[in-house]
């Protein structure tokens, strides 16, 4: 069974590769995101692929997908649903919202209000949405990915603290190599290549991935290790606020997710290490004013933290 898992996740990464070329690593994160049943926030600047990436992990997976353009118009309602009236049976009926899907592209999700983005707070938590005094259940498995652009600030409204702590990770995804940037160009010679791309996995094999995540081992020492770098944020004097007790889980959930992307059934301190950069720094808060500018300061902040706590043995 085991050996079968492993297959899955190298065939799904193989697969999203054939499109998002140079980025292995911004591909490992957003399998850590599903993997672990949470969502993912990509960064950068226009043009680098983050609506690929998007687009490329859903077509992969058998499942409903979602693609909502954010734009200052949009309503709650647009996302996730309203009663709809019915004239020839005088009754009210529910119409869900894009939001009722297995892969929700939130495209530039900071162009629209912040009553609007917290439509999406309940069905990131608890995978469901509550519209007129009912609760509707979101399909399972249930992911965001979101996209925004942190150094435009013209027609964006910033994301509440409380929507990016609903992210799994926050991850930039960069700008490619020259040879990765020379592949892209010959494999659009014949048109898009997003278009010719197949899903390698299903819902259920996904459910059952997440089921395995929860199954990897994590020792004693490896818990005191993720607590002792957020109360390193919590003690530190050039944050205004640390990492919450959410942040913590993230990271451990996280942590197992990638063990098991990796091969083991046990997390390492270095599964850790590796991922407290894109789970932390956007749980925290400097003291002063907090510009995008200051993210990679930010960042730098929370490798230290990790860099200074000692490793267990």
């Amino acid at each position: 069974m085991a050996s079968e898992l492993q297959s899955l996740v190298g065939e799904l990464e193989a697969n999203i590769s054939k499109v998002v070329l140079g980025k292995s690593d911004v591909i490992r994160l957003c399998m850590v995101a599903l993997l672990a049943g949470e969502h993912v926030l990509l960064e950068d600047v226009p043009g680098v692929g983050k609506t690929l990436v998007g687009k490329a992990l859903a077509k992969s997976i058998s499942a409903k997908f979602c693609r909502v353009q954010f734009t200052p118009d949009l309503l709650p309602s647009d996302i996730v649903g309203s009663s709809v009236y019915n004239a020839k049976t005088s009754e009210f009926y529910f119409c869900p919202g894009p939001i009722f899907a297995n892969i929700v592209l939130a495209d530039e999700i900071n162009r629209t209000t912040p009553r609007t983005q917290s439509a999406l707070l309940e069905a990131m938590s608890d995978a469901q949405v509550s519209i007129d005094g009912q609760t509707h259940p979101l399909p399972r498995p249930f992911m965001v990915i979101a996209t925004q652009n942190p150094f435009e600030f013209e027609g964006t409204y910033p994301l509440p603290e409380s929507q990016l702590d609903r992210f799994l990770l926050r991850i930039s995804v960069g700008y490619p190599s020259r040879e990765d940037e020379l592949q892209v160009l010959a494999i659009h010679r014949n048109g898009e290549p997003l278009d010719n791309l197949t899903p390698v996995i299903d819902c259920a094999q996904v459910s059952a991935l997440q089921q395995a995540v929860r199954e990897v081992a994590v020792e004693e020492s490896i818990y005191e290790y993720v607590l002792d770098i957020v109360e390193a944020t919590r003690n530190s004097a050039e944050l205004h606020v640390g990492v919450s007790t959410r942040g913590a889980l993230c990271l451990y959930r996280a942590s197992q997710s990638l063990a098991l992307i990796e091969g083991r059934e046990y997390v390492v301190p270095d599964d850790v290490k590796r991922l407290a950069v894109p789970v932390l720094a956007h749980r925290v808060i400097t003291k002063g004013y907090l510009h995008g500018s200051q993210r990679g300061a930010i960042e730098a902040l929370i490798q230290r933290f990790v860099d200074d706590v000692p490793v267990p043995g």
